[in-house]
C-alpha cells in the first residue's frame, strides 16, 4: 500500500534553495526542475521540513473543520498539546468550553486515554519475556522510520494503540451508549492534532481495524477560534480536565516515560537525536534499560508543526497548569490489559530504500553506486539536488538523473577545458575589442 504522506509542497513558494534537503532525516527530498520533491515512500511526515523552510512552501495537509458538517454529533479529541498554546490559561475548562461552543457535542481528553496507555505500559513492562528495552508506539512518526531503518528494532515497539486511539474508541462507545438514537456513521470523532506524523497515521489505517478516528483538524486552527470564544467567557466555567499530572504530562518529553513509574528509562526528543539513540539501541549500546520515549518534534507532542506557541514556553505553561491537579484520576478497572489496547498488526520492516527485488540486480547496483560515489568529490554539499553523494550516486544508478548535474566536477571540467584551451580563450575575449579600435583614417582625422 502507497504511503499517503500529509506534508505538501507549494511549488509556487519554493526557491529550490536546498534547506529542507539538508535538514530530511530520511533523505526523502530532491531539488529537481528548481524545486523540492518529497518522496512518499522516504517522508515520515515529522514535519521537520515545515519548520526550516525560509519560504514557508511546506505545509501539512489536515482535515478542515467544515469536515464536522457531514456529521449528526461531533466529540472533540483535545491533544494534550493544545492545553500549552494559551498564555495567562489557569483553567483547563476554558479550553474545553470553549471546544462546546465552537460547536462539538462533546469533548474526551486524550490525556484521559494516555493516563489509561500509561497503567497498562506499566502491566506490560512487568511480563518477563518481552524484549527490551520497550519502545513507545506514542509518536508515528518514531514508528515509521523503525519499521524502515531497524529490522530488529520492530519487535521491541510496544503493542499498544497510542493514546488517541484508545480515546476515540472510548468516546464513540460513550456517545452510542448516551444516544441510543444514534448510528455510529452519524458520529464524528475529531482529533485536534500537534503535528502531521497524527494525520498520517488515521489516513494510512496505521490501526487496523481498530481505527476509530474520522477527522484529524490542526490545533493551530482550532487555536483561533478558541481565543475569541474564551474571550467571551463572563465567568470560570464549571467544566474542568478529568485528566490528571500523568495524562497532561504526555505532551512534553519526559512525561511518558516518568509515568511508567520506572528510573530505567530514556526519553528524547528532536528526530536527529532520536535517530542516534536508534542506532545505540540497535548496536546494542544500552544494556540497562526497560523504556524508551522518542519524540520526533523537540519538546515532544507541544513543538509539532501544527502547534502555535514556541514548544518550551508551551512545555512550562503545562507545568504551570499541572501543579493543582491530581497524578492520575483515570485507572484501568482491571489488573490486566483489555484486548482493545493492542494493536491488530504489529509493526513489519518495509524497507524504503530497496534497490531492487531481485537481490542480484541489488548487489549490482550497490556496486555501480559505490563506484560512482567514489568518482565524487564527496562534499555533500547538495547543489546536485540530492542531500549527499552517496544519494546523488543512488539517484544516478536508478535513472532519476545524471552524472552532469553534480556541478562540483562540471566545474572541475570546466577548468581543465580552458586550460586546454588557454591560448584560443584569450583571443576570443580580445575579439569584442577589436570594432572599437579606430581605424588609421580615423586617427588621422583625430590628429
Amino acid at each position: 500500500m502507497k504511503y499517503k504522506q500529509s506534508v505538501s509542497l507549494d511549488v509556487a513558494k519554493c526557491k529550490g534553495c536546498t534547506t529542507c534537503l539538508k535538514r530530511c532525516p530520511t533523505e526523502a527530498i530532491r531539488i529537481r526542475d528548481g524545486h523540492a520533491v518529497i518522496s512518499s515512500a522516504r517522508c515520515i511526515d515529522c514535519g521537520e521540513c515545515i519548520k526550516v523552510c525560509p519560504y514557508k512552501a511546506k505545509k501539512a495537509t489536515h482535515d478542515k473543520l467544515e469536515a464536522l458538517e457531514k456529521y449528526k454529533y461531533k466529540i472533540a479529541l483535545p491533544a494534550p498539546a493544545l492545553y500549552g498554546q494559551f498564555d495567562n490559561l489557569e483553567n483547563i475548562g476554558y479550553v474545553i468550553k470553549g471546544l462546546y461552543d465552537m460547536g462539538f457535542d462533546d469533548v474526551f481528553e486524550v490525556a484521559k486515554a494516555a493516563e489509561l496507555v500509561s497503567a497498562y505500559t506499566r502491566m506490560y513492562l512487568k511480563r518477563p519475556d518481552i524484549p527490551k528495552p520497550v519502545i513507545s508506539s506514542a509518536c508515528p512518526a518514531i514508528t515509521r522510520i523503525i519499521s524502515m531503518n531497524y529490522p530488529f528494532l520492530c519487535e521491541n515497539v510496544i503493542p499498544l494503540l497510542p493514546p488517541v486511539e484508545i480515546a476515540a474508541r472510548l468516546a464513540r462507545e460513550k456517545a452510542l451508549k448516551e444516544h441510543p438514537e444514534l448510528q455510529s456513521e452519524d458520529i464524528g470523532v475529531i482529533f485536534i492534532s500537534p503535528c502531521p506524523a497524527k494525520v498520517s497515521y488515521v489516513k494510512n489505517g496505521f490501526a487496523g481495524e481498530s481505527n476509530n478516528i474520522d477527522e484529524v483538524i490542526s490545533v493551530r486552527d482550532v487555536y483561533f477560534i478558541l481565543i475569541d470564544k474564551m474571550k467571551q467567557l463572563e465567568e470560570d466555567p464549571a467544566e474542568f480536565t478529568e485528566a490528571g499530572m500523568i495524562g497532561i504530562g504526555w505532551a512534553s518529553t519526559g512525561g511518558e516515560a516518568s509515568a511508567v513509574f520506572n528510573d530505567r528509562y530514556l526519553a528524547t526528543d528532536g528526530i536527529e537525536e532520536c535517530i542516534r539513540v536508534l542506532e545505540q539501541i540497535d548496536n546494542e549500546g544500552f544494556t540497562n534499560l526497560d523504556y524508551v520515549e522518542l519524540n520526533a518534534c523537540s519538546g515532544g507532542c507541544v513543538g509539532g508543526a501544527m502547534t502555535v506557541a514556541n514548544p518550551y514556553i508551551a512545555q512550562a505553561r503545562l507545568q504551570h497548569l499541572k501543579r493543582y491537579l491530581p497524578v492520575s484520576p483515570n485507572r484501568p478497572e482491571q489488573d490486566d490489559i483489555p484486548d482493545f489496547a493492542y494493536v491488530t498488526e504489529s509493526i513489519e520492516y518495509n524497507p524504503y530504500n530497496a534497490l531492487s527485488e531481485d537481490r542480484n540486480v541489488a548487489r549490482q547496483m550497490l556496486s555501480e553506486m559505490q563506484s560512482i560515489r567514489n568518482g565524487l568529490p564527496g562534499l555533500d554539499c547538495g547543489s546536485c539536488g540530492a542531500p549527499t553523494c552517496m544519494a546523488f550516486a543512488e539517484d544516478i544508478v536508478k535513472g532519476e538523473t545524471n552524472v552532469d548535474e553534480c556541478t562540483v566536477i562540471m566545474r572541475m571540467l570546466f577548468h581543465e577545458y580552458l586550460e586546454q584551451h588557454k591560448d584560443k580563450a584569450l583571443l576570443d575575449k580580445l575579439k569584442p575589442l577589436k570594432p572599437s579600435q579606430p581605424s588609421d583614417k580615423e586617427a588621422a582625422d583625430e590628429t
